[in-house]
C-alpha cells in the first residue's frame, strides 16, 4: 500500500486499520488465556488458572502475557500518541506550507515531529515483533503438547 497509494490515502487507511489490529492484538491473547487447554495427565488445570501453575508459566503464560501486554501498550499508549503526532504534523504542514514527506529543508518543529513519529513507529514495530515471536513460542508449545498426546495414543 505504501508504494501504490498516495500518502494521505495510506495514512487514512492506517488510521482505520491500526485500532482494529491493536484491539485484536490485545483481545486474542486474553482469549488464549481463557481457553488454555490443561493436561489432566500431569495435573494442569484448563483455563486461566492452569496458566499460573508452575509447569505452564514459562512456555505458556509468558508468551501469552507478552502478546497481551504488547498489544495493550500499542492500543492504549502508542496509538493515541501517534495519532496526536499526526495531527500536530498536519497543523505544522499548514504553518510551513510544505508536506512532512516532501524533500528539502523542514522547519525545526517539523523535524522534531518527524523524529518523534519515527521513534513511536519504531517502538510499535519492536512490540509487534515481540508479539510475533511470542506467538511462535506459544505455537511450538501447543504443537509439542499435541505431539506428546499423539505419541501416547
Amino acid at each position: 500500500m505504501f508504494k501504490t497509494v498516495e500518502r494521505p490515502v495510506f495514512s487514512a487507511i492506517q488510521t482505520k486499520l491500526f485500532p482494529i489490529y491493536f484491539g485484536l492484538q490485545t483481545i486474542l491473547p486474553a482469549t488464549l488465556a481463557l481457553t488454555f487447554p490443561g493436561n489432566a495427565l500431569v495435573g494442569v488445570s484448563s483455563g486461566i488458572f492452569g496458566l499460573f501453575e508452575a509447569s505452564s508459566r514459562w512456555h505458556s503464560l509468558a508468551p501469552i502475557a507478552t502478546m497481551f501486554v504488547t498489544g495493550l501498550v500499542n492500543l492504549v499508549v502508542l496509538l493515541p500518541a501517534t495519532v496526536k503526532i499526526m495531527k500536530d504534523r498536519r497543523g505544522q504542514v499548514k504553518r510551513d506550507g510544505k508536506e512532512w514527506y516532501e524533500p528539502g529543508p523542514h522547519s525545526e518543529e517539523m523535524r522534531a515531529l518527524n523524529k518523534k513519529f519515527g521513534m513511536l513507529h519504531g517502538i510499535s514495530s519492536l512490540l509487534n515483533l515481540a508479539t510475533f515471536v511470542s506467538a511462535l513460542v506459544y505455537g511450538f508449545t501447543l504443537g509439542s503438547r499435541l505431539q506428546s498426546v499423539l505419541d501416547g495414543v
